[in-house]
C-alpha cells in the first residue's frame, strides 16, 4: 500500500473526503517526526514504538578490503512493532 491508497482507505474507514485523511495523515506525520527528532519517543498503544537511538562509535569490516575500520556514533530512527500488531499480522498467515 503506498500513500495515495492509504489516503483512500483512511478516508473510507472514516467516513470523510481525502482531503480531511490528507491533512490528517501529513499531520500525524509532523508530530511524530517533530517528536521524535526532539529524542521524545512515540508510542501508539497496540501499533508501534518509534524512537530516536544512539549508536556509539565502534570497530567494523570494510567487506571490499577486510581491513578494520571505526564506524562514527550517530543516531538511528527505531520503529518497533508492538505485541498487538504483531499478533494480528502474524495471526493471518
Amino acid at each position: 500500500m503506498n500513500r495515495t491508497e492509504l489516503i483512500g482507505a483512511l478516508a473510507e474507514r472514516t467516513e470523510s473526503d481525502k482531503k480531511t485523511a490528507t491533512a490528517f495523515l501529513n499531520a500525524f506525520t509532523e508530530v511524530v517526526t517533530e517528536s521524535v527528532s526532539k529524542g521524545d519517543p512515540v508510542a501508539i498503544s497496540g501499533f508501534a514504538k518509534f524512537a530516536k537511538v544512539f549508536r556509539p562509535e565502534r570497530q567494523g569490516r570494510n567487506p571490499a578490503t577486510g581491513e578494520t575500520i571505526t564506524i562514527k556514533a550517530s543516531n538511528k530512527v527505531r520503529i518497533t512493532p508492538l505485541k498487538a500488531f504483531k499478533d494480528a499480522v502474524l495471526a493471518s498467515r
